[in-house]
């Protein structure tokens, strides 16, 4: 009896063994992540459709690297039916414990409910689920070819470059008309949104003091991103525009702060001065890029109107500016560079 039990016994450790074992394979085989995807839906059960479509057109062949999310605040059944009824995502479903107030007579109770949808989902993301990164987007969006890849080449920057607060697949000036080049990138003291990732170390820097309202606008305060940069592209990977950038094989070194900010001031150095009246004609009329200065916001919306660029400003900074200066193609590929006041003396620019 005592020969069977140690048999038994023998043969019961080989099998928990070669469980280990095959466990410890497959989990091998798992890739860390690079990032959680969520989808933030409220009550658009067709859109919330099209974007998960588009998403995973690209993304189920990179799956382990990026884990899908849907998170919905609310109870729209429809959005939550749809949610549910695709297997390759999660899907999470904020409640409101309490009825949401705002602060000011006239105010939408929707900037409220979404900032307060946002944190809840972040948390949960980061602190549940113990995501490294997340990639945040809405569900009116459809991702381009290269998205995934693009943000893999984006973290690894992340890791190196403490100065980049965010990453962002959203150009604000991203029209057609405006744009030419998909594998030019930019830094920017903006923050675009739209599409957007972050890791948790800044989360936790920020959910302890996080908006109730108005969370995209709080974001752009110097007080919040303190001085650190966002990085975006030239050309929008937030909708299917059809390029596909290899970004794997493209050296980002140069968005580097360090190195960015010498790389910045050469190309803008080298580009024609012309006088802000009548910017677009004279624009239109002269070989290679072109830098048009601005003395203050005002003269700043004047210029930005002729050319039909963004004219907004939140804290000091124009949408989508670095140090001052905005850029965009017009007409393409001819760069236009607006140039602020003190732009050149915070790039270690001598006049030229």
């Amino acid at each position: 009896m005592r020969k069977l039990i140690d048999q038994i016994s023998m043969q019961q450790s080989r099998i928990v063994d070669l469980e280990v074992k095959g466990l410890q394979r497959r989990m091998d085989k798992i890739q860390t992540p690079v990032a959680a995807v969520v989808i933030m839906a409220c009550n658009r059960a067709d859109y919330l459709e099209r974007t998960i479509k588009s998403i995973l057109k690209y993304q189920n062949a990179v799956a382990s690297k990026y884990p899908l999310f849907v998170s919905q605040d609310g109870s729209d059944p429809q959005v939550r039916e749809k949610a549910l009824s695709y297997d390759q995502l999660t899907h999470m479903q904020h409640l409101d414990s309490k009825p949401v107030q705002t602060e000011r007579p006239g105010e939408l109770i929707a900037y409220y409910k979404i900032a307060r949808h946002y944190k809840w989902a972040l948390d949960k993301l980061f602190h549940e689920y113990k995501f490294s990164r997340v990639i945040i987007l809405e569900d009116d969006m459809e991702i381009a070819p290269d998205f995934f890849d693009y943000f893999e080449a984006a973290a690894a920057l992340m890791e190196k470059d403490k100065t980049i607060m965010a990453v962002s697949s959203w150009n604000d000036n991203g029209q057609k008309q405006f744009v030419h080049d998909p594998e030019i990138l930019y830094r920017s003291d903006f923050f675009p949104g739209l599409g957007w990732m972050l890791t948790k170390s800044t989360w936790n820097e920020l959910s302890p003091k996080w908006p109730k309202a108005y969370w995209d606008d709080w974001l752009r305060l110097q007080e919040n991103h303190k001085g650190r940069q966002f990085i975006r592209p030239e050309v929008c990977r937030t909708y299917n525009f059809g390029e596909h950038v290899d970004w794997k094989s493209k050296d980002l070194s140069y968005l580097m702060e360090d190195e960015y900010i010498k790389h910045f001031a050469e190309i803008l150095k080298n580009a024609k001065p012309i006088n802000g009246a009548d910017a677009v004609l004279k624009a239109s009329n002269v070989q290679g890029d072109v830098r048009v200065h601005y003395k203050d916001q005002p003269d700043f919306e004047r210029i930005a109107r002729q050319f039909g660029v963004f004219q907004e400003w939140k804290d000091g900074v124009p949408r989508t500016a670095y140090k001052g200066v905005v850029v965009f193609r017009y007409p393409p590929p001819r760069r236009v560079f607006l140039v602020g006041p003190k732009s050149f003396e915070l790039l270690g620019i001598k006049s030229v």
